[in-house]
């Protein structure tokens, strides 16, 4: 088992920036992938970011590349999702999920471990 545990989300202005962290613990895997993606309210939850955990090969949707950044610390087992000039449409819950065998992944399904999610507002 892996258990996932999200921190750093909160209420900021547009143009602003958050960093999210997810740390995980339990269970270790030699080439696992960190994943994000998020869900707003009446909307499926859609991908954000991923990172492998060996290679540091990464993969960012559309909507957020060039404005956020995925990152590992290895030591801390802690991903990191560096989101700058946020705008109200990035509003959503953020959640992180560790996809144990294969390569980078923007479909949820391949996802095997899920975090509880941290809000994330962006007034305008």
């Amino acid at each position: 088992q892996v258990q996932l545990v999200e921190s750093g989300g909160g209420l900021v202005q547009a143009g602003g920036s958050l960093r999210l962290s997810c740390a995980a613990s339990g269970r270790t895997f030699s080439s696992y992938t960190m994943g994000w993606f998020r869900q707003a309210p009446g909307k499926e939850r859609e991908f954000v970011a991923a990172i492998n955990w060996s290679s540091g090969s990464e993969s960012y949707a559309a909507s957020v590349k060039g404005r956020f950044t995925i990152s590992r610390d290895n030591a801390k087992n802690t991903a990191y999702l560096q989101m700058n000039t946020l705008k109200p449409e990035d509003t959503a819950v953020y959640y992180c999920a560790t996809k144990v065998t294969g390569p980078v992944s923007s479909r949820a399904d391949r996802y095997n471990y899920w975090g509880q999610g941290t809000q994330v507002t962006v007034s305008s």
